[in-house]
Parts: C-alpha cells; sequence; structure tokens
C-alpha cells in the first residue's frame, strides 16, 4: 500500500538530508536501503540527484544573503526538493510544493526556516512557473 504524497516526501527529506550530511550522491543513499522507499519518494531522490546543478544554480540565483553551502543541512535538503518538484513535477500545484515544503520546515527546523523557505520558493516559482 503506498503511502501519502506528503509521507514520500518527508522519506526524501531524510534521505537527502543523509546523503548530503554523508557527502555522498543522493541516489547512492538509495542503495543501501533494506526496503525501497515509496516510488513518490524514490522518484525525488533520484530527481534531485539527476537536476543537482541546476537546482542549485536556482536556489544560489534567488537566496538573498544566503550562500547555499551555508544553509542548515535539513533547508538546503528542503529547498533542494521542492525546487525538484517546481521544475520536474507540473503535475504537482505550486501551492502544495510550497505549503508542504513550509510545513516541514516547521515540522523539522525553526520558524525562521520556514519563512526563509517561503520566500525563496516563492521567487523560484515566479521564475519557473507560470501562476498556478
Amino acid at each position: 500500500m503506498n503511502g501519502t504524497r506528503r509521507e514520500a516526501r518527508e522519506r526524501a527529506l531524510a534521505l537527502l538530508y543523509e546523503a548530503d550530511s554523508r557527502a555522498i550522491a543522493p541516489e547512492e543513499v538509495l542503495v543501501d536501503l533494506p526496503v525501497a522507499p515509496d516510488p513518490y519518494a524514490t522518484a525525488l531522490v533520484t530527481g534531485v540527484g539527476a537536476a543537482g546543478d541546476r537546482i542549485d544554480a536556482l536556489i544560489s540565483r534567488f537566496s538573498t544573503g544566503w550562500r547555499i553551502e551555508r544553509m542548515p543541512v535539513i533547508d538546503r535538503a528542503l529547498v533542494r526538493l521542492a525546487t525538484f518538484e517546481l521544475l520536474e513535477r507540473p503535475d504537482v500545484p505550486t501551492g502544495v510544493v510550497i505549503s508542504e515544503a513550509v510545513d516541514l520546515a516547521g515540522e523539522y527546523s525553526t520558524d525562521e526556516s520556514s519563512r526563509f523557505v517561503n520566500g525563496l520558493l516563492a521567487r523560484i516559482a515566479a521564475e519557473v512557473r507560470s501562476a498556478s
């Protein structure tokens, strides 16, 4: 039985956090798992890995006052995940991507992170998506 997309995003966030913390490619984290995650979580992790340079370039361009390497690891993983969805998952509405990312930031990071994530993703969305 498949979980919700929210659960898949949470799992993908944990895997991306692990990959970043261990300084390995996101896809490498998947190889070590005894049980594969939900297909959507897998798609998010592999997608972030495949589009990493493009994602990081966008984040760097729109992140005012924060270099990507100075962001907290959890925030960086979360913004990468959401930026991938904005770029490559047109089936997910912009508002859902941003709202889920802000909720996850509030749950796993700080109130300041929620505001930072919201502002950054809104700027990225304005660039990569038409109004949705």
